[in-house]
């Protein structure tokens, strides 16, 4: 493919290192990847500790327990919940095909933009009706229309997540509840909710067990680095985890993903060093971008920063990839964000100097 014809397409997700790297004229491996929210600092120790264990590669000789039976109490130890309301997917991604799969069959699915694009692939392979609703940046969460379900016997579903992707703002857990009241299925993904630690979590998996109408989403790849290897789960009521089980093809978590998960999830060491480091990196990125200017970052509680630019991104993303071999992720993705949006992920102080005097030199 010509280069020309690669700078033009326009990747739907972060971390396409293979496609910046043909853009870059160098490896993959020599790519600084902004783009893809990942903790920078790597994969636990604990994580490759047993991927490397003789007895765990073993394993590949064998079929992964169907039922995940380890892993399922794993993930009910860490959230005091019962195994029977868990359910191991191949990332986040398998688990929301389903997810939409149940919204499909209500008459109407609310989705507040700007969201995640495979929220909208998901929707529309289901043959899903949905509606889209503005998110105002910057705003609370309005019910938008929930509480007329009865009135017009409509049933409505929605689909959003917290905390929101690609504002970065954190919802309020008790946000949640009257949604809880008004719609007949509400999907939340806290794909990056891990990355607040539990005195500032505002997750809603305590709400599951009392409504049948909640599913959570949560991902193991981005807070534990593991994204190529596909790991996420949901949490809901046991009959729909048994529905969803009948939808899908056997074995759909290999047994290198299980065992991965199983001992990140028990890594405190590794939880509180990130909880420690992150908020100290995105504060010093969110000030040292403050001082260029064209560019006006906004505050978030993920580990990434939404940024406004007076000016297309483009332009910038393909200098910064072909000078300078930084990927940061256009907003492309996000139709309603236009092109004045970019969203970089927190990583190490150091590699963020190396971003900034990048921008300097391009968005000024």
């Amino acid at each position: 493919m010509e280069q020309k014809h690669l700078s033009s397409y326009q990747p739907s997700h972060g971390g396409n290192v293979e496609w910046a790297a043909a853009i870059a004229g160098c490896m993959p491996s020599e790519i600084l990847d902004f783009s893809a929210s990942i903790n920078p600092l790597g994969m636990p120790a604990s994580v490759r500790q047993v991927l490397q264990s003789p007895h765990i590669l073993a394993q590949i000789h064998h079929y992964p327990d169907p039922n995940y039976t380890r892993l399922r109490q794993a993930i009910a130890n860490y959230h005091q919940i019962s195994p029977d309301w868990i359910m191991p997917g191949n990332g986040a991604a398998e688990l929301l095909t389903w997810a939409c799969r149940d919204l499909a069959v209500l008459d109407l699915v609310r989705l507040p933009v700007p969201a995640f694009a495979d929220y909208l692939r998901a929707l529309r392979a289901a043959s899903a009706n949905f509606e889209k609703i503005p998110l105002e940046i910057g705003n609370e969460m309005e019910d938008r229309g929930g509480s007329n379900r009865q009135s017009n016997r409509q049933s409505i579903g929605i689909l959003l997540n917290n905390p929101h992707n690609p504002t970065g703002r954190l919802y309020q857990r008790h946000q949640f509840i009257p949604l809880l009241e008004h719609y007949d299925l509400v999907v939340i993904d806290e794909a990056f909710m891990d990355f607040l630690p539990p005195s500032e979590s505002q997750s809603a998996i305590d709400l599951v067990e009392q409504h049948p109408n909640l599913v959570i989403l949560r991902s193991l790849t981005k807070f534990y680095a593991l994204p190529g290897l596909r790991i996420g789960y949901a949490l809901a009521h046991p009959d729909r985890l048994r529905a969803w089980q009948t939808w899908r093809d056997p074995w759909s978590v290999n047994c290198l993903a299980m065992e991965a998960a199983i001992a990140a999830l028990a890594d405190r060491e590794f939880q509180s060093k990130t909880w420690q480091w992150l908020p100290t990196a995105r504060t010093y990125l969110y000030k040292q971008l403050e001082r260029i200017p064209s560019i006006s970052p906004m505050t978030g509680a993920a580990n990434f920063l939404l940024v406004r630019s007076e000016r297309p991104v483009l332009p910038l993303r393909d200098r910064l990839l072909s000078e300078h071999r930084i990927l940061i992720r256009d907003c492309q993705s996000f139709p309603e964000l236009g092109d004045r949006y970019f969203r970089l992920s927190i990583r190490t102080i150091e590699e963020q100097e190396k971003l900034l005097q990048g921008i300097t030199l391009n968005a000024t």
